[in-house]
């Protein structure tokens, strides 16, 4: 259970990474068409033809954003109540799975509004570097510490190689 807890953490630690190159190609892909004279209007986002490069940034960080990285965090959630290290629970693993599930809550719900309240985009990008180091912090709460690895070690049952 551990391991899958730690997996999980790096799904959403990982999904923020896709979010963010995603969405840099995206925009990179437009401010190159638009360099080269093309224009972006009301008919071409509403046709869902376009013909720049980085076009499919966008699917990619909704897609990501909208489904792989909250499944990830819910399950990140439910499965903290499960977890256990050393006939013990992890300590602080309800306490950063709900950290980064309910950042993930408010990085979705910014990046649902941003369209009716553009400014709402500096907190989302804020967000998302939060996210991440939430999801990092949680994974790397798995490992044993120094202390219990020099215990199990040194512990009669220990089996050396």
């Amino acid at each position: 259970m551990r391991r899958i807890y730690a997996v999980l953490a790096w799904i959403v630690a990982g999904g923020v990474v896709v979010q963010a190159a995603s969405i840099a190609f995206a925009l990179g892909g437009i401010a190159h068409f638009v360099q080269e004279g093309g224009v972006i209007d009301k008919a071409l986002v509403e046709s869902r033809q376009a013909v720049f490069t980085g076009e499919l940034g966008f699917p990619i960080h909704g897609i990501v954003g909208g489904m792989v990285i909250p499944a990830a965090a819910l399950l990140l959630l439910i499965l903290s109540f499960f977890v256990k290290y050393q006939r013990t629970h992890l300590r602080g693993a309800r306490l950063w799975a709900g950290v980064v599930f309910a950042l993930v809550a408010l990085q979705a719900t910014l990046g649902y509004s941003i369209a009716d309240m553009p400014y709402l985009g500096l907190i989302h990008g804020a967000n998302a570097l939060a996210v991440l180091v939430a999801a990092i912090h949680a994974a790397l709460r798995t490992r044993p510490t120094a202390a219990a690895r020099v215990a199990r070690l040194a512990s009669p049952n220990a089996v050396t190689t």
